[in-house]
């Protein structure tokens, strides 16, 4: 039973997973040429018995090539072609190492499809020519080439060119065979009639109005003669070239907005190096509102908006029609700026019901406007609860008119604001101000009273206190009023 326990459990996935990792390495080691070895992420082939006679290329039915990252071929002098479909399966390689080996020619296209190449170390093999074409596409930090027996010529004065120009103050210690077969520094060597070639673009003011065209022209130089071409990046207008030997012209038609800012290049090539001449385009255009949603709430309201023109357009706000006086409680903020586009949105500090209703935004410049509407809803009204707004606060304001009738002769209406009282319903608040009222009206007819007393004891009527009328009259008041009083304690 013990024994039963010991191979289940943790136990037995460490086994299974073991296993799987020695079927994955056998694998690997089926899928690798012979004299190379092979993980998930790097093969190297550094046996020179048998060795190898080809680049080395993973079985169909091995890992995943664009997995490897790590190429090292070392002491294999029948390795001479790198060909261009050779290389073209590890898209994920960045370093390719190939040493003391017999490396004679480079296809132009081995590498096109290796873009992350970073290092190349190509030391002691048996080149004596490799064009710049290789590499054009790449960015690479590093190119190793020492001992090589390059053959002086023009072919290689980029290699030189590319050693003056390194940012790095370590340079490598290149030499070639000239024609008495007798090694030259690289550093030294001059060329007739082998030098960088020039570009030159002969634009027109580049500030065009949206829907326009225009011609842009290049002249280039150099000899060898160079090749020319234009680099237009991702234009979305439509454009059209024509090229010579030295000088070429690009049409763009019917230019569009989202072409502002972009870069046009005019690109000479040779043998040697390259040069380029480039502009910016800039498209002038009326705004778009491309963008406006209802407020959202984070540490102020926010009603957020995206708006495209060029130049920067002026922004005006509207609430329910009339214009939105901003100040330092409303106002409006740009977060982001893409060259023609603005990000923002019109800040809002602590709104209320008040503040609810349609805000419309209005972006204007030389060349238009453009207008969108939202409606935005904040707060509920005071004393309506509004339980479909998560962030109606708990305690509300309410208002209330409370109307008072004497004798027929007064209607006046109050509308007084009073905090909800959690426990409280309608009718016992109801009951409070009747109370209220009817205190007020007893108080008044007191004072009434009070000032008839006073006017009988100094009889300023004419009227004696003994008088049967004033006796009568006071009476019907005085029991009048001690019933009011009667009735107000009752109900309390």
């Amino acid at each position: 039973m013990s024994s039963w326990t010991r191979w289940h459990g943790p136990a037995m996935a460490r086994f299974w997973g073991f296993c799987w990792l020695v079927v994955g390495f056998w694998r690997a080691a089926l899928a690798c040429p012979t004299s190379c070895k092979c993980t998930a992420s790097r093969i190297w082939c550094n046996d020179p018995s048998p060795g190898i006679v080809a680049f080395p290329r993973l079985e169909p039915n091995s890992a995943d090539p664009e997995n490897i990252t790590e190429i090292f071929i070392a002491n294999q002098k029948r390795l001479e072609i790198i060909n261009e479909d050779d290389v073209e399966a590890y898209v994920g390689l960045k370093n390719l190492t190939i040493v003391d080996s017999g490396l004679k020619f480079v296809a132009y296209k081995a590498f096109m499809k290796n873009s992350n190449l970073q290092h190349i170390n190509f030391t002691r093999n048996k080149l004596t020519s490799l064009s710049r074409k290789h590499f054009r596409h790449l960015d690479l930090s590093e190119l190793i080439l020492v001992g090589n027996p390059f053959t002086c010529s023009c072919d290689i004065m980029w290699i030189k060119t590319l050693q003056e120009t390194k940012s790095s103050p370590e340079t490598q210690d290149l030499y070639c065979l000239n024609e008495s077969s007798k090694n030259i520094p690289l550093a030294n060597l001059q060329i007739p009639n082998c030098g960088l070639p020039s570009a030159n673009l002969a634009a027109p003011n580049l500030t065009v109005e949206e829907g326009k065209s225009i011609t842009l022209s290049c002249i280039v130089a150099g000899d060898p003669l160079p090749n020319m071409y234009w680099d237009v990046g991702n234009l979305v207008s439509k454009h059209m070239n024509e090229t010579s030997h030295t000088q070429g012209s690009l049409r763009i038609t019917n230019i569009s907005s989202d072409d502002s800012g972009k870069q046009i290049s005019c690109v000479a090539e040779n043998l040697v190096g390259e040069d380029q001449d480039s502009v910016n385009l800039t498209v002038h255009f009326a705004p778009t509102i491309t963008f406006l949603e209802s407020p959202t709430s984070d540490h102020h309201w926010c009603i957020p908006f995206t708006v495209k023109g060029n130049p920067k357009p002026a922004l005006q706000w509207f609430y329910n029609g009339a214009i939105l006086n901003e100040s330092k409680y409303i106002c409006t903020k740009i977060h982001v700026t893409n060259h023609t586009e603005y990000h923002g949105c019109l800040q809002l500090d602590n709104p209320t019901h008040m503040n609810n209703g349609d805000y419309t935004l209005i972006a204007k410049n030389e060349y238009g406007k453009d207008e969108r509407q939202i409606s935005a809803h904040f707060m509920g009204w005071p004393g309506i609860d509004d339980g479909a707004n998560p962030n109606y606060p708990d305690v509300l304001y309410e208002d209330w008119t409370a109307t008072n009738d004497l004798g027929d002769a007064m209607n006046k209406s109050y509308e007084i604001p009073t905090t909800i009282v959690p426990g409280k319903t309608s009718q016992e608040r109801l009951s409070v101000y009747a109370v209220v009222v009817i205190a007020s009206v007893v108080g008044f007819c007191l004072l009434v009273m009070l000032f008839l007393l006073k006017l009988a004891r100094h009889s300023k009527f004419g009227m004696k206190e003994g008088s049967g009328i004033y006796n009568d009259w006071f009476l019907r008041l005085k029991n009048s009023n001690k019933y009011m009083i009667l009735q107000i304690k009752t109900e309390q």
